[in-house]
């Protein structure tokens, strides 16, 4: 088979580049050629520079010239199909046509598996690190310090975690899961039989809140005032049910008066956690109410970093990527910290809760050992972004 000088003068983009252009709102022009089900489960947002367009791979092959015309010549398009091989087939077409084309490495699923790492803190006591799974709107960390290391809410991807721990030149002592997560297979199982680490999870989370079966994973339960060292910081449990009745936030506190609160799916920086993923939203929503109302103020200064495990926009990191403020900035704009009756905020929950994704039963099986998915399987779970925000 012979290769023609347009498929060879078409070249491709990398995840790492695709985000950079979105994070920086830059002119971006994508033409996803997915089936329509997978463009619309699994979209690639942005801020307002970037357009994306919607033309399934199989509407090419019927009409070439037609496609073609839907698009702005004066534009690149950027090309994305599900693992690669269409969106060459696309990306070849256009430039045959005059167009300027590239195509995504690996295709969508390459971006939806690609992690960013930031630095949030770097101090004279060490580093926190945000490992971020922006596709699917996912935040984890890193506490390093003093030749230590923990994690809090690890993804599926122990790699990414086991290399940063490598680089510091740490060992890897804690780690630790907010939660049992709904929306994406939880790293923590995994990188705790690999490193030898301790894994942390209440109690409470280790029984499947439908299925009523108790995990099959080896933890550790931690509960309301367990605290840890790692290195130079200390590390605090605080209970904090409703999305869960295991939540529990993080805080951490460094000699240099340093504090942030690692808050899982209890408060997002914008929203909180949907109490209904446990399959009883009517009887956990009160308990929510009085975590945020009640027990938050306890947990911090209006100068503690809150870190939460999910974004919802890339508006909330700003072009930095870091998706974090003070428990004074998050009080000014989440609207579940002002002011309102339990009846009132019962009833709001209650009437805009999203979907119920079915995949987040059979999620929650896998974080407690009920069934392990091969990597396929766990692809397809944990497509599209995380929806474990409350509804606006």
């Amino acid at each position: 088979m012979t290769t023609t000088a347009q498929e060879s003068a078409v070249t491709s983009f990398t995840p790492a580049e695709l985000y950079q252009r979105i994070l920086h709102n830059l002119p971006t022009f994508i033409l996803d050629v997915r089936n329509e089900e997978e463009a619309g489960r699994s979209p690639i947002e942005g801020h307002k520079q970037l357009t994306s367009i919607n033309i399934p791979y199989f509407a090419f092959l019927e009409d070439e010239d037609g496609c073609a015309a839907q698009l702005p010549p004066e534009r690149e398009i950027l090309v994305v199909c599900a693992k690669e091989g269409s969106s060459h087939y696309v990306a070849t077409l256009l430039a045959e046509r005059g167009y300027t084309t590239r195509y995504l490495e690996g295709g969508y699923l390459s971006y939806g598996n690609f992690y960013d790492l930031r630095d949030v803190v770097n101090a004279t006591w060490g580093r926190i690190v945000q490992i971020a799974r922006p596709a699917r709107g996912d935040l984890s960390f890193a506490i390093l310090s003093g030749g230590k290391a923990a994690l809090i809410d690890p993804l599926r991807h122990t790699h990414i975690y086991t290399d940063l721990i490598a680089q510091a030149g740490a060992q890897l002592t804690h780690i630790f899961d907010t939660h049992v997560h709904a929306d994406h297979i939880s790293g923590g199982p995994a990188l705790a039989q690999e490193t030898g680490a301790t894994y942390y999870v209440h109690a409470y989370d280790a029984i499947h809140p439908i299925d009523m079966l108790p995990a099959r994973i080896d933890y550790t339960h931690t509960q309301e005032g367990d605290r840890f060292q790692i290195g130079e910081v200390t590390v605090t449990t605080r209970w904090f049910p409703g999305h869960t009745l295991g939540q529990v936030n993080y805080r951490v506190d460094a000699p240099d008066g340093t504090s942030a609160l690692f808050t899982g799916d209890g408060i997002f920086l914008r929203s909180f956690g949907r109490p209904d993923l446990g399959g009883k939203g009517e009887a956990w929503t009160p308990i929510l109410y009085r975590s945020l109302t009640e027990r938050l103020p306890t947990m911090v200064d209006d100068t503690t970093l809150i870190l939460p495990a999910h974004f919802s926009t890339l508006d909330e990191g700003g072009s930095t990527g870091i998706f974090a403020a003070t428990y004074a900035e998050v009080k000014a704009g989440n609207d579940a910290l002002h002011a309102r009756s339990e009846a009132e905020f019962t009833s709001y929950v209650l009437e805009h809760l999203p979907v119920f994704p079915a995949e987040y039963v059979e999620i929650k099986r896998v974080n407690i050992g009920l069934s392990t998915p091969c990597d396929g399987q766990a692809n397809e779970l944990e497509l599209g972004k995380n929806i474990c925000a409350l509804a606006k």
